[in-house]
């Protein structure tokens, strides 16, 4: 323990750590290199969108994690300074301990330790320990096995080391839940087994790490990757499998090396419908005893899939299904055959913890659309094909007739979007079929001229049925590549493509399906931020957002928004799935129908039909209601009253800091200021919408506080920073006044070095009194 002569109240809470808690923990016999980590970060921090930004607020980060070995965990310990008492830590840690899931929580101010145990194995859940009574750590591995019941001859591959590249990459926490428990359910002899987790959250990394301990273990030593699409087995070899090397191979062509020990493959190199092209059965029954099945969703749980064949062939292997969206109908059931999921970590964790991006929703709705179309009497389409006499709706646009002008309108609005925000933001347009997808390309190129006269890939259409439009797909989804920027697709982007910069997903596509909408979704959920991708926005023209509202969606959009008619879009019947695939797995097993003529028309005229903002509730459904209502809702449940609110603006060090909260509770400054006005400041635009009082702008405040002639107590020069200050504050609003670093940029750096400006305050601490002192006339009674 520290011995030397200081006072403890005054240190720190890092002095706390180091000087106390650290060396207790040492001296029980934790190793600090293999079972001792500091400040480890749980999640990222939840990315708040302002406007056209985003921005990252704090994530979960613990004192102390304790580990039986590295991404085994057993307890956490939250300290806090010695001023505090020796519990205050304690619920803090209890959330930290649910993320990691494990049963040790231990608080302490440094006097001592409060240790909460969930296993029932100690005399009391909550008991007070001094420094030299923690725990050791065969004290806590023995009560850990206990409470989650392993068995002697289970510990070697549970406790299997994970694979380290030398770099110090760790798996996320709720990796290290799925890996640890399907390896867990593996040995204690599940067969089969589950694991959902939402697009970006690294599927395919959590696979191989189950992979690579079952291996080295030695339970399981022939493996076969499967998947549907080239570039998933491609993307899968060449990145996060690529520590097997030589023991690893990709299955090409109907000739099978049966040396190799992991093998990845298409479904469709190894299967079809002829006995010849069965790979498969090139390999004995019993070759296999483990098989990872991707996105499992797509075929491989329908009992009368081809692919399920390839499964029901290895019935002796394990079979581990991964899917970001389980399907379950009447004819298909990932549960049914998986069971239910070892582990799940869904789009609104992913969203919330941080490591998956959030999105605006911008919902247009076209008077067609809604309002539906009739073709005159005896009225003839553009081919000169006679009009069948109904009332055409959404569902019937580019799967049945084509009115062209409402094709030109969709262009000339997202284009108008993109010319907004950010001309070369990654785009992918999701269009009703392939024609849909070829008519949209040629739209979006008359719309942007000027761009495909820069390049001719500009836009370009991605399809299963275009090879120069697929060559370009590894260049779309390179962060590297400038071109192409704007995608129009079908099917074949919608699973599987990781294009981590892709910033806007343009949905003009019916869409009745959960898994496909979640699919879709999941293109653009993936955050980059080398390239300032936090966050994304999806324009939907075909109401698939309103899927928002199935209780089976669990991620809530920021804000769904539906512009004005002609204002900018810049935010303040099911269908069979015709799927693109690489190696064509529908003209192996389906023989597609000629799909039925469309009516194309010609001279309608189509406009924009909406004058509402939306947003999901906090319960995740969709509501309708004006910003006014949505800010005082979401203000009041802080805040029920005017005084509430002021007492916190008034008594808080920072009003930064008041306007941070909000913000993170869901109050939308950017929307305000344009609905009310932007010279007005958070304080006014909280307390004229929420509490109806009388707004003033900032300028008409610190004129208000000059015509009080209250800097007359400072001196000559620190007077005149006073009135820069508040010049400012007029100018860019509260913010900048209270960060000391203003005194860096003009007009204060023409006054001198900030040390010398704030000398004539008398000091640091004189200096930021004045400023408070100054916030305090700003919004005073007398100024209101």
């Amino acid at each position: 323990m520290c011995t030397l002569n200081m006072d403890k109240k005054k240190l720190t809470e890092r002095d706390i750590c180091t000087k106390y808690i650290l060396p207790a923990v040492k001296q029980a016999g934790w190793d600090i290199h293999s079972q001792i980590r500091e400040e480890v970060s749980l999640t990222a921090g939840r990315v708040i969108v302002r406007g056209q930004m985003g921005a990252r607020s704090k994530g979960k980060r613990a004192d102390f994690v304790l580990y039986h070995k590295p991404n085994l965990p057993l307890a956490v310990i939250e300290a806090k300074k010695n001023t505090l008492s020796i519990a205050a830590g304690m619920q803090q840690g209890l959330n930290y301990a649910d993320l990691l899931e494990v049963p040790f929580i231990f608080s302490s101010n440094g006097d001592g330790f409060i240790f909460h145990d969930k296993t029932g194995l100690s005399p009391a859940v909550e008991q007070e320990l001094s420094l030299d009574e923690f725990p050791s750590h065969d004290e806590l591995w023995s009560k850990y096995q206990q409470w989650r019941g392993f068995k002697p001859q289970e510990l070697a591959t549970i406790t299997q080391d994970y694979y380290e590249d030398g770099s110090g990459k760790s798996p996320r926490y709720y990796q290290m839940h799925a890996i640890n428990k399907t390896v867990e359910a593996i040995v204690r002899g599940q067969e089969r087994a589950l694991l959902v987790m939402a697009t970006g959250t690294g599927k395919t990394y959590t696979a191989f790490q189950i992979i690579w301990r079952l291996w080295k273990a030695g339970v399981k030593k022939r493996i076969l990757f499967l998947a549907d699409r080239n570039i998933l087995v491609d993307q899968t070899k060449t990145n996060d499998f690529k520590p097997f090397g030589s023991a690893m191979t990709k299955i090409t062509g109907r000739k099978v090396d049966t040396s190799y020990e992991i093998f990845l493959s298409l479904y469709q190199a190894i299967t079809g419908p002829e006995e010849e092209q069965k790979a498969y059965k090139s390999f004995s029954p019993d070759f296999f005893d483990l098989i990872i099945i991707d996105e499992c969703h797509r075929g491989s749980a329908a009992d009368d899939s081809a692919w399920r064949e390839i499964l029901d062939y290895f019935t002796s292997a394990t079979h581990i299904g991964l899917t970001a969206t389980p399907k379950e109908t009447e004819e298909v059931s990932n549960t049914t055959y998986f069971g239910d999921p070892v582990y799940t970590y869904s789009l609104k964790q992913g969203i919330d913890d941080g490591f998956l991006a959030p999105y605006k929703v911008v919902r247009v709705d076209l008077d067609t659309d809604l309002l539906g179309w009739r073709p005159t009497k005896g009225q003839y389409d553009k081919n000169g094909e006679l009009i069948e006499d109904r009332i055409y709706n959404q569902s019937d646009f580019d799967r049945t007739l084509v009115i062209e002008e409402r094709t030109q309108l969709v262009a000339k609005i997202v284009s108008d979007h993109l010319k907004a925000t950010d001309p070369m933001a990654k785009t992918i347009v999701f269009c009703q079929d392939i024609d849909h997808a070829n008519r949209m390309r040629q739209a979006l190129v008359n719309e942007n001229p000027e761009q495909v006269n820069k390049n001719r890939k500009y836009v370009m259409k991605i399809t299963g049925d275009d090879p120069e439009g697929k060559a370009e797909l590894d260049n779309f989804i390179d962060p590297e590549q400038a071109y192409p920027v704007i995608a129009t697709t079908s099917e074949l982007m919608s699973t599987g493509v990781d294009a981590v910069t892709c910033k806007l997903i343009v949905l003009d596509q019916n869409i009745k399906s959960m898994t496909k909408f979640k699919q879709v979704i999941g293109r653009g959920t993936r955050i980059n931020e080398d390239y300032n991708k936090l966050w994304f926005t999806i324009m939907d023209f075909k109401k698939a957002t309103e899927l928002f509202a199935d209780p089976d969606f669990d991620g809530d959009a920021e804000v769904v928004y539906v512009p004005t008619v002609g204002g900018s879009t810049v935010p303040p019947d099911d269908q069979a799935e015709i799927e693109d695939r690489d190696l064509g797995i529908d003209e192996y097993y389906h023989s597609v129908n000629e799909r039925p003529s469309k009516y194309v028309v010609k001279g309608v005229t189509v406009n924009v039909l909406s004058e509402r903002v939306q947003y999901i509730g906090s319960d995740g459904s969709l509501i309708t209601e004006s910003l006014k209502d949505y800010t005082t809702k979401t203000v009041k449940q802080t805040y029920a009253t005017l005084n509430d609110f002021l007492r916190k603006w008034n008594n808080a060090d920072q009003k930064q800091a008041v306007i941070q909260e909000l913000e993170e509770q869901g109050v939308i400054w950017q929307a305000l200021e344009e609905d009310v006005g932007k010279d007005y400041g958070a304080f006014d635009l909280i307390c004229h919408v929420v509490y109806g009082q009388p707004p003033l702008t900032r300028k008409e405040r610190a004129n208000n506080v000059l015509k009080r002639d209250v800097f007359t107590k400072y001196g000559e020069q620190a007077r005149k920073v006073l009135e820069a200050l508040l010049e400012k504050y007029a100018d860019e609003g509260i913010t900048p006044i209270e960060d000391i670093s203003v005194l860096k940029v003009q007009p204060f750096s023409d006054m001198g070095r900030p040390i010398e400006i704030i000398k004539n305050f008398g000091g640091r601490a004189q200096y930021q009194q004045a400023v408070k002192d100054l916030e305090n006339v700003l919004y005073s009674a007398s100024n209101s």
